[in-house]
């Protein structure tokens, strides 16, 4: 048998001092405090997750919690927009304090660094989860309850790096009624299985839309298939929000702290009960 190098990562043997592995998980910055971390996901763009994040944290502020939103979409930000957020981010010495929304809602956003707010973020992959990181790492989260991460659509290097580096409590599925968009949910299910990040549950969008005059739903989109998705990897479907022209306003005039309805309560109190 060689000498041992205790250099594991090239090394075969199956020995009792062999080293485990190292955990990746990011440190939050010195002066944050944060509750639990809930990710927002989504197989494919286009399904409102941006609004069922913002949604979500608005609801469990009125809770009486402290609530924060990390918008982890870097190339895509809009959280800011749906909370009329125009102001910079600003630094001391600690690292980085994100703005506030009208109600009080901590929120970080690469918008709230940018020069200008329609200025592109032509960056590549790694750099991209470099800045998610920071946004972990740099920003004071400070006495925050719940931090929701409005993650980008897709299984790529930002819902990985956010999985990878910073401690997830539990994520939110948000999908629509389209038979296509269902198959594309059950990717976003398995690669939170794979990476052991527990599923609060599902929220489906855009669900049906219900007329103003006679009350009757109509199915936009077609029958939904979500119910049958839950069932099968036994999670809850935790909302199915409308096609709502106040909520699209809401969100366009950056008023969404405004939204009246109670969609969104089943959820928060899943989340609540999260151990």
């Amino acid at each position: 048998m060689s000498e041992c190098t205790h250099d594991c990562s090239s090394c075969g043997s199956d020995c009792a001092s062999r080293t485990e592995p190292q955990s990746l998980i990011e440190k939050p910055n010195q002066l944050s405090k944060i509750g639990k971390v809930i990710g927002i996901v989504s197989g494919k763009g286009g399904v409102g997750k941006t609004m069922v994040s913002s949604m979500l944290a608005v609801s469990m502020q009125r809770m009486g919690k402290n609530v924060g939103i990390l918008d982890a979409d870097i190339t895509g930000p809009s959280v800011p927009k749906a909370f009329g957020i125009h102001d910079k981010a600003e630094a001391c010495e600690f690292g980085i304090i994100p703005q506030k929304s009208k109600m009080g809602i901590d929120v970080m956003s690469i918008n709230l660094l940018l020069e200008n707010e329609s200025d592109p973020v032509v960056w590549r992959g790694p750099v991209i989860a470099g800045v998610v990181k920071q946004f972990w790492t740099d920003v004071i989260w400070k006495d925050v309850d719940y931090l929701f991460v409005d993650m980008p659509p897709g299984t790529g290097d930002v819902p990985l790096t956010v999985f990878q580096s910073i401690p997830v409590d539990g994520i939110v599925i948000v999908t629509s009624p389209q038979e296509l968009v269902s198959m594309i949910v059950e990717k976003a299910v398995k690669m939170a299985k794979l990476m052991n990040i527990p599923i609060v549950g599902i929220v489906e969008n855009m669900s049906y839309y219900e007329c103003p005059d006679c009350g009757k739903r109509h199915k936009i989109y077609g029958d939904s298939h979500i119910e049958d998705i839950a069932k099968e990897y036994g999670i809850p479907v935790l909302a199915q929000i409308p096609i709502n022209s106040e909520l699209a306003k809401h969100c366009d005039q950056g008023t969404i702290e405004l939204f009246e309805g109670d969609w969104m309560d089943a959820a928060v109190n899943q989340i609540a009960e999260l151990s």
